[in-house]
């Protein structure tokens, strides 16, 4: 898949040194991955929820971190539309704003 931004993640990252290895192996699995579908992503990342919109959200480090994708199947595309905590997730009140 073609990850939009790269980026996004180093500069989240980069203010939350200890988000790096598990945004990082998050981004190799998912730029190695050829999904066609949300089953797809199921079996190459498993912390996935679709929550509609193509909107996908990936609970990282052991639910410590939340990532917002939308991802288009048909063009090997995931666009990385947020990074936060899970606080801060807690706090989005229309995820399909995002």
């Amino acid at each position: 898949m073609h990850i939009i931004s790269h980026r996004k993640l180093k500069e989240y990252f980069e203010k939350n040194p200890q988000s790096r290895v598990a945004l990082q192996d998050w981004y190799k699995r998912a730029s190695r991955a050829d999904w066609n579908n949300f089953a797809d992503v199921r079996r190459t990342i498993n912390s996935v929820d679709a929550v509609g919109r193509s909107r996908f959200v990936f609970n990282i480090k052991g639910n410590h971190y939340r990532m917002v994708t939308i991802i288009f199947f048909r063009d090997n595309k995931v666009f990385i539309k947020w990074i936060g905590n899970h606080n801060e997730y807690s706090r989005i009140k229309d995820i399909r704003k995002i």
